[in-house]
């Protein structure tokens, strides 16, 4: 190891983290109604956090300062301006501890008035992904709970075999007081079983209330119904990816209809676009104009409206899957993590959760066979969990000032 490394190993390590954060961060002045503040997650080429700051900031009535780490990563839609703002503070979560000290100084004039801070938790808690950032989230929580703010842990997954220095983090957070929101009932009875103290809720973008039907409709067949494919950059790795998501796609066609492609993320390390544009390629040498890709990623209010309209959608994306589901519309899951079998129980629906791997076509088909067979009874099955699921989504936001979810925002 040399030492530019070693040295920025220490510079990075939790304890000097919580050095920087004993040192700059000072007590609560006075309990305030300012800013919500919302420590973002990472963004840039990723709908499900896209979808994820824009549900927080919908169910909020008062301003919402979105910490980023570079602002570029979100986009605040027209809706959000004037209430919604960015602050850009890129080594907070990611860097050294003297990046972290140079951040929370720009953080305290925020946090002088702050009502509450909230933290994105999605499935960057248990170290999966990045462990030190995950260790850094946790610490900051802690350390702002302890100094008089509100603080939770928005909806988070909790993997069967976390990072142990992750767990000691967010044990460390919950002992101080910081409120732990898991999104699925498995991730819960996991959290539990690793001593932490959880409250069962639900993703909170089961409440985002934003729709596009107009920027939707530019990517409809007309009147022919459609499904809605994904294949992800994470879990489709592998020569038989494309040759299997082919015949998914042969068997969507065989049945009546057409094959939207669409990827959700995009962005170095976890990439659909190309596997999505190989399999709408290849789709529509076979099939014409029946098989599309759509070559961008999309608002989360478009894929929202793409979606309800959808016959039935296919997706290695957990957060497409909420996206339809939250219409009633079946969303077949390729498993990661544990975080989609969990999703699937919310709404009674273990079917819609395929393993990832080979045999994934002979899956899908299968499950298709089940869920288009049921027609109209499987949409009407999830549309009589969404209503139980929303309720426990907005326990995410209990305690805020919460806006009424029965008004939906039309861009």
């Amino acid at each position: 190891m040399s030492a530019r490394t070693r040295a920025l190993s220490f510079l990075r390590s939790e304890r000097l983290i919580r050095t920087a954060d004993r040192l700059v961060l000072r007590r609560r002045p006075t309990a305030s109604s300012g800013p919500d503040v919302l420590i973002a997650p990472p963004g840039r080429g990723n709908i499900g956090d896209q979808a994820l700051v824009e549900a927080f900031a919908e169910s909020v009535a008062g301003p919402v300062v979105v910490v980023v780490r570079d602002r570029r990563d979100f986009l605040v839609p027209d809706h959000l301006r004037g209430r919604v703002s960015v602050l850009p503070l890129p080594a907070l979560i990611y860097g050294t501890a003297v990046g972290r000290a140079r951040d929370l100084r720009r953080l305290r004039p925020v946090l002088a008035t702050a009502n509450s801070v909230s933290i994105i938790g999605a499935d960057v808690m248990d170290g999966a992904y990045v462990l030190r950032a995950s260790v850094n989230r946790a610490a900051l929580a802690e350390r702002l709970v302890q100094l008089g703010w509100p603080v939770r842990i928005i909806g988070f997954s909790w993997n069967a075999s976390p990072h142990p220095a992750a767990l000691r983090a967010l044990a460390r957070a919950s002992s101080a007081g910081v409120r732990l929101l898991v999104r699925d009932p498995r991730s819960a009875e996991r959290a539990r079983s690793d001593g932490l103290a959880v409250t069962e809720t639900a993703d909170i973008v089961f409440l985002a209330r934003s729709r596009d039907p107009e920027g939707a409709a530019l990517w409809m067949p007309g009147e022919r119904p459609y499904a809605l494919l994904n294949a992800s950059g994470l879990v489709s790795e592998g020569g038989s990816a494309l040759a299997e998501y082919s015949r998914i796609v042969d068997d969507l066609v065989s049945r009546g209809l057409d094959v939207l492609v669409v990827p959700h993320v995009s962005r170095p390390g976890a990439d659909d676009l190309p596997l999505c544009s190989a399999i709408a390629e290849r789709g529509h040498a076979e099939h014409g104009d029946r098989v599309r890709l759509i070559p961008t990623l999309l608002a989360p209010a478009t894929i929202r409206s793409l979606a309800a309209a959808a016959r039935v959608v296919v997706t290695g994306r957990m957060h497409l899957a909420v996206m339809s589901l939250m219409s009633g519309v079946p969303a077949i899951t390729v498993a990661t993590q544990g975080k989609v079998e969990g999703l699937m129980d919310l709404f009674e629906a273990p079917e819609l959760c395929v393993q990832p791997g080979e045999g994934l076509d002979v899956r899908v088909i299968a499950a298709l066979d089940t869920v288009l067979a049921e027609g109209e009874d499987s949409r009407a099955r999830l549309s009589e969990r969404v209503h139980a699921v929303t309720e426990l989504a907005r326990q995410n936001v209990e305690g805020l000032d919460e806006v009424e979810l029965a008004t939906t925002v039309t861009r």
